[in-house]
């Protein structure tokens, strides 16, 4: 199906929210519906944001605050002029697992660099591209990290980083949701997948008509 405009499509949320699952769900009922859709991840997404991907999160790598804030802005950058911006453009859904409000809940809220230079750096690499919608996946940061551990056989960088990092990174994101109109929360602990997936559809159905 084609599409006059573009849809911007943002999943965030704390460690094993379980985005992953919910956009995989997505996908498959905009496939069923013949939407022209594309997926796509930060930090990556392209050839070189990838790389980038491997640098950040790869355990042992010692990175300072501000270094680990630029390199997602690269990344970020590359991602927005390679996949994002093009894609939109041509009408399609653009379905991103974390984009920028993701820097300010780690980088800003987690690592404490100023929000106002995180916002800054933000709007630069995005070309001012901004969400239709944000669905952020609440989850407390004891579950989260419980399911990472039970699931996973490897563990990256960041998810290794303390529980007061994740604590104040959650928060950030709930400090954001209060603030802006385009982010919606939905509690995912002690919930059924299906039934978060169609407490997701009701939400892009209401307000993006799709």
């Amino acid at each position: 199906m084609k599409r006059k405009k573009g849809i911007f499509i943002v999943f965030e949320g704390p460690e094993g929210s379980g985005k992953t699952t919910q956009i995989k769900l997505l996908a498959k009922y905009f496939k069923k519906r013949r939407y022209k859709f594309v997926l796509t991840r930060e930090p990556g997404g392209t050839k070189v944001a990838e790389k980038v991907r491997k640098i950040i999160l790869t355990t042992g790598n010692i990175i300072s605050p501000l270094t680990e804030l630029l390199l997602y802005e690269s990344s970020r950058s590359q991602h927005v002029d390679e996949i994002i911006k093009p894609n939109l453009e041509k009408g399609k859904i653009v379905i991103s697992d974390r984009f920028s409000d993701a820097s300010i809940a780690y980088q800003g809220y987690g690592r404490g660099i100023d929000i106002k230079l995180v916002e800054q750096l933000n709007n630069i690499a995005t070309y001012g591209i901004k969400p239709d919608i944000t669905i952020l996946l609440d989850i407390s940061v004891e579950e989260g990290l419980s399911r990472i551990q039970n699931n996973r056989k490897k563990i990256d960088r960041l998810e290794q980083e303390k529980i007061d990092f994740h604590k104040k990174i959650r928060f950030g994101y709930l400090q954001l949701a209060k603030k802006r109109n385009n982010i919606i929360k939905i509690n995912v602990e002690d919930k059924d997948k299906l039934v978060i997936h169609k407490e997701i559809l009701n939400i892009i159905k209401n307000r993006l008509k799709l």
